[in-house]
């Protein structure tokens, strides 16, 4: 078949900076990005890339193809893909310096020591070692961008040496002072990982568990773990508490045609009442019955972050009570960090739903476009803990007139990193502030009650919930209290 691309031309000695050639090649069937670059090698020698193993295991040939980290050898090809080098420092063309990198991974102690890993132990260990070095990780953390983090491959190799028992040192304070509290658990780690290793999940948090035991827990984050233990949520309360102003059960205007659970959350219980409110009213005209249990409490997102899970196990039967108890087989958060805690930290009896996912698949109210030009920031738990991207912008097309794309970065409010290192937070909120402004949008829109606190403290926009526009164009006025 005849494929065109685009592919990142630099030459450092000749080059001030990289500019796109297009290239028109013939290939097979099926064709991997390999094979398109070594086509276009054929005709030009000149063209810099790696490869080795051509199988996915090296990690050599690690690209960027439409703005995502992939491996060239695995990812099949298409017309009209860009193919640039990962966002490390260029040697030439899509050859990028791994090197550096590399060369900071923490390594075993040898040791002369004789013991053997148990069979668990090596089970969990695996995972963790399956990893080819690739780069892909450290190439689009947000946390590197802003901070001296050694990165996600690090934290991976720490824990991974944490757990074998042959490593005769403990090395939790060399994870810390190399950045273990400075992940945002925006997980888009994992998400571009060839090998699907859940850094954040299965060795950052592991890593801070350690450091909890070991009394190396951030002062901010033991006041957040003291707040739910003793109150059942992790922010203190506002003027106006959701779950006391409304009733158990809300019905539709008209015939039921869906019934969920509503899982409340911290913020939008305490904080920010408003925007549920917003979403119980678009709900009523959707025709869905919403049951709110009172006895809910918060998730245990921000305990698992930050590696303060000993009380964990009752948060979790609580809630998970609080809606078997009522027969609920769907319940629907509203924040996206629940939402990615009740998926893949809990066991459920219930199903469990975004609501952009329960909108989407029971069908919206008529709208009427707000005259207004939207963009969309992406909440990580949303894109990369539920990888859901299209049904929120599905919703924001049909409720304004004119939508924009932004590129999707985490703003700086996840994994702690707001509460417990409050520069780099804002560091991470002022990299939005300037992607929205080059969008020329007039608002923002989230969902993640998180993101839209802080960016609306890092944006020159008014930063709006996607239920408060829908509120809007349903004709209504948003809630206030």
């Amino acid at each position: 078949m005849q494929i065109s691309v685009r592919v990142s031309r630099f030459n450092p000695e000749t080059d001030a900076e990289p500019r796109l050639e297009t290239w028109t090649v013939e290939v097979e069937e099926g064709a991997r990005v390999l094979n398109v670059l070594d086509a276009i090698h054929a005709r030009d020698p000149t063209l810099a890339y790696r490869s080795s193993c051509r199988a996915g295991q090296c990690g050599s040939c690690a690209v960027r193809v439409n703005g995502e980290p992939v491996l060239a050898c695995t990812q099949e090809a298409w017309d009209g893909m860009i193919i640039e080098p990962l966002d490390l420092p260029v040697i030439r063309d899509l050859l990028v310096d791994l090197v550096a990198g590399i060369s900071q991974i923490p390594r075993i102690h040898t040791s002369a020591c004789g013991i053997v890993p148990k069979q668990e132990v090596i089970a969990q260990i695996k995972p963790l070692r399956d990893c080819i070095e690739c780069l892909s990780c450290v190439s689009i953390c947000p946390a590197m961008k802003v901070t001296e983090f050694l990165g996600p491959t690090s934290m991976r190799s720490q824990m991974r040496i944490a757990l074998d028992p042959r490593e005769p040192g403990n090395r939790i304070r060399e994870a810390i002072s190399q950045g273990l509290f400075t992940c945002t658990s925006c997980n888009r780690c994992w998400r571009v990982c060839p090998k699907d290793i859940e850094i954040p999940g299965k060795a950052i948090e592991k890593l801070r568990e350690i450091a909890n035991r070991e009394g190396l827990t951030l002062p901010r984050h033991q006041e957040v773990a003291a707040l739910v233990r003793t109150t059942g949520r992790s922010v203190e309360p506002g003027k106006h508490i959701f779950l006391d102003l409304v009733d158990e059960v809300i019905e539709p205007y008209g015939e039921v045609r869906r019934e969920v659970g509503f899982f409340s959350g911290c913020m939008f219980n305490a904080r920010l009442p408003e925007r549920a409110l917003d979403m119980l009213e678009v709900m009523r005209h959707a025709g869905i019955r919403v049951i709110i249990p009172k006895e809910q409490i918060c998730c245990g997102s921000p305990l698992i972050r930050t590696g303060q899970t000993s009380f964990l196990d009752e948060i979790k039967e609580r809630n998970i009570r609080a809606f078997q108890d009522r027969g609920i087989t769907t319940v629907m958060t509203m924040c996206a960090g629940c939402g990615a805690t009740l998926k893949h930290d809990y066991e459920t009896p219930f199903e469990v739903k975004d609501v952009s996912e329960v909108l989407t698949e029971t069908g919206l109210p008529p709208l009427t476009q707000v005259p207004v030009t939207a963009t969309y920031h992406d909440p990580c738990h949303l894109m990369n803990g539920q990888q859901i991207t299209t049904q929120p912008r599905k919703i924001l097309t049909r409720a304004v007139e004119r939508f924009v794309e932004m590129p999707a970065q985490c703003c700086g409010s996840g994994g702690g990193v707001r509460s417990g290192l409050p520069d780099e937070a804002a560091a991470l909120g002022e990299l939005r502030r300037a992607a929205i402004n080059a969008t020329g949008a007039d608002i923002v829109v989230t969902i993640c009650p998180f993101c839209e606190y802080h960016i609306q403290e890092h944006s020159d926009r008014p930063v709006m919930n996607l239920m408060t526009v829908l509120v809007q164009a349903l004709g209504q006025k948003p809630a206030t209290l």
